[in-house]
């Protein structure tokens, strides 16, 4: 499947132009150590470095990009200790972002945190990784994110159209959850807790979760890309979307996606309908929101003003 402009366009129109096998993954990567004293700091940028390049010189899939078509994304790793020499306890956060047809806007899909993994490094031993077997678990933690972001990118495109690279990214939890061959285990491949890896992926194929990656489809592809020509139909679509995101959010309560959802998205739900006249879209948007997002309750407050 193609994505971006080429599941917008008709595609007869580009058969002709068929790039070559690009990579997918266009990621910015900062390495912290505020929080640690480091005595050679050019470690922690060829650190910084190889992960970078790793999440962008590496073709993920087997299909078609554009250069311009490339996903986005942030990644901010903040090292919090540094047990022994050459192993690293580390928090991260992702915002991925996608562009919204027909405009220079580009708006973040979703932004997860990761409270806490383990890693070794070596700036003498390059990055490497098996989509069927554990060889360190950085590797593990960026290819989970590679598929992650790619599978949600694809899901904003086409309805489910994630599913493959969530399969990816499963092999890597169930690999990496039972690797003994190194000293990083690592609980955030398993379901301790309710708020790790393991369990973003859990709520992107729980078939009771479903809604979530619909949602996706429904607020971009049929909402947002259509905002330009038709905000009316596009408001309408985004609202669908967000009921939906509702429902699973009320069938699991403190659901892991729920939060990545409207850590990203609040802010510029609040700015879709806070120019629309349909007063009373706007006060159901509002009510439906506070009660499934209390914490941005004051941006959705705006809408009303």
């Amino acid at each position: 499947m193609m994505r971006k402009i080429l599941t917008i366009l008709p595609l007869l129109a580009l058969l002709a132009f068929r790039p070559a096998l690009a990579q997918e993954l266009l990621a910015d990567v900062k390495v912290s150590t505020q929080n640690v004293t480091v005595s050679d700091p050019t470690l922690i940028n060829q650190m910084q470095n190889d992960m970078q390049s790793m999440l962008n010189t590496r073709a993920w899939t087997d299909e078609t990009y554009r250069p311009e078509e490339r996903i986005k994304f942030k990644m901010f790793v903040g090292i919090t200790e540094i047990p022994t020499n050459g192993t690293y306890k580390a928090t991260m956060r992702l915002v991925s972002t996608r562009p919204i047809y027909g405009t220079g806007y580009e708006t973040n899909v979703v932004s997860f945190v990761d409270r806490d993994f383990v890693f070794n490094y070596s700036p003498q031993q390059p990055l490497d990784f098996s989509r069927n077997s554990f060889v360190s678990n950085l590797s593990s933690l960026l290819g989970f994110y590679a598929y992650i972001v790619i599978g949600i990118d694809h899901d904003t495109y086409s309805r489910l159209g994630g599913s493959p690279y969530y399969d990816l990214a499963r092999n890597i939890v169930n690999y990496s959850a039972n690797q003994t061959t190194t000293n990083e285990q690592d609980a955030g491949w398993k379901d301790a807790g309710s708020r790790n890896r393991y369990w973003i992926l859990n709520n992107l194929t729980d078939p009771q979760l479903e809604a979530f990656r619909t949602g996706l489809y429904g607020y971009y592809r049929q909402g947002m890309d259509i905002f330009i020509e038709k905000p009316d139909d596009a408001r309408a679509a985004v609202m669908t979307a967000l009921t939906g995101v509702q429902k699973a959010a009320i069938t699991r309560p403190g659901t892991l996606f729920a939060r990545a959802f409207f850590d990203a998205k609040a802010e510029e739900i609040s700015n879709i309908f806070r120019t629309s006249t349909d007063q009373s879209q706007k006060q159901q948007l509002v009510s439906m929101l506070t009660e499934v997002d209390p914490t941005n309750s004051a941006k959705y407050q705006t809408v009303l003003k």
